[in-house]
């Protein structure tokens, strides 16, 4: 049981910029106030912050952290299976490796929940998984095992499959592919319901990819990556005819398009904006991006792509955005409940709220501030044993 008093709360509820406390224990906050009364907390490790400031354990909603390893080529590398261009029945969470050395670092800098999954090679790429960022196996770490369904639109797919000489080449094609699979899942889920229901006698065929494939109209949300404004349409048009629940990722080309997103009514996950301009879809990159989506009240959280960007550098790249012109709270919000909310996860992470897990970080300055960085990081209640230089234990 802990008690952190004193501290300059950013709880991303009804405290912030104010002094106050926070206890804690069986890995879930208790309590959260602003007049510390320490007699009632006489069993507790009383921890003084010294005015220090406390944030909820920050949030990746967009990475391949455990899947697409640091410093290991091959065999690290379980990102994309280019096989075949739709795999909705392959999981994330069949990839990651916990002993990947760059949840060390993520931890270490305040990161303490990723959604990590498959690549965008492929049209539909299998799904997402949410974990904590220390645990000995996969399964100690897992919050969600399934969050969101990956499916991706313009460049990637088609420069993969048009290499090996097969369809999709063309944005036309990707859209096609993913049509063509929404009506398959649709009309697949439709028999199943009657089988289900009893109103049709015989079993339908099995068959793994549709199976997992209509949970996106059971619920499942889609995660769609579109970095251009012409495939950004695209994906409001194709989550429109089907219905789905979806966010946009990446958006390189979001700040070209806000209106029509904002009518959408679709999410957007902006990033990496940090680092070069790699390729021809993110030569319209700009920090201003979010400011811009913010000024047309567009929900968004930010993203890294780790290891595209290190996901270590997510509030370096939140800073940028507000040196854009994005309001600091609003930053902070992104990369806390924002990424929590677009994740499905914001019943139990994402702010400090009694009931909630206690992923909390006590930062040594301000959070914005380069030369920053967490004094403490607790995951479920448990501090991390050493983070100096990135080590955990």
């Amino acid at each position: 049981m802990i008690v952190i008093k004193n501290a300059t709360l950013y709880t991303m509820e009804s405290i912030n910029g104010e002094r106050g406390y926070v206890a804690f224990k069986d890995g879930k906050i208790e309590e959260v106030g602003r007049t510390f009364e320490e007699k009632r907390f006489a069993d507790y490790t009383i921890v003084d912050a010294e005015g220090a400031v406390l944030t909820p354990g920050l949030i990746e909603p967009h990475c391949h952290l455990g899947i697409h390893e640091e410093g290991i080529l091959f065999e690290g590398n379980d990102v994309n299976e280019t096989t075949d261009p739709v795999y909705p029945e392959l999981r994330g969470l069949d990839s990651i490796n916990p002993c990947d050395n760059a949840f060390a670092t993520t931890a270490a800098a305040g990161v303490t929940t990723v959604v990590t999954g498959p690549g965008s090679a492929n049209i539909i790429g299998g799904t997402f998984a949410a974990i904590k960022t220390v645990g000995e196996t996969v399964d100690d770490m897992v919050v969600v095992p399934e969050t969101s369904m990956k499916m991706a639109l313009g460049e990637n797919p088609k420069r993969v499959y048009s290499g090996q000489k097969r369809s999709p080449s063309t944005r036309m094609a990707n859209a096609s592919i993913l049509r063509e699979w929404l009506i398959k899942a649709q009309e697949y889920r439709e028999e199943w319901s009657e089988y289900e229901e009893g109103k049709r006698d015989k079993k339908p065929s099995f068959n793994m990819k549709l199976h997992s494939l209509k949970r996106v109209f059971e619920g499942m949300p889609v995660k769609i990556h579109a970095h251009r404004s012409d495939d950004i349409m695209t994906a409001i048009r194709i989550v429109k005819e089907f219905g789905l629940q979806a966010t946009i990722e990446h958006a390189t080309e979001a700040h070209l398009t806000p209106k029509a997103i904002k009518e959408s009514g679709l999410p957007v996950i902006l990033g990496p904006t940090l680092g070069s301009r790699g390729k021809v879809e993110t030569a319209q990159r700009t920090f201003q991006a979010a400011a811009i989506l913010a000024e047309h009240d567009v929900p968004f959280s930010f993203m890294t792509d780790h290891p595209v960007v290190a996901s270590e550098s997510i509030l370096v790249q939140a800073a940028l955005y507000v040196k854009s012109g994005l309001d600091r709270h609003k930053a902070l919000e992104a990369i806390t409940i924002n990424a929590a909310r677009l994740s499905g996860l914001d019943k139990r992470i994402g702010s400090i709220k009694a009931g909630k897990d206690a992923d909390l970080v006590l930062w040594d300055g301000d959070p914005f501030d380069i030369m920053s960085r967490p004094k403490t990081v607790y995951i479920e209640g448990k501090p991390l044993a050493n983070i100096e230089g990135g080590k955990h234990g």
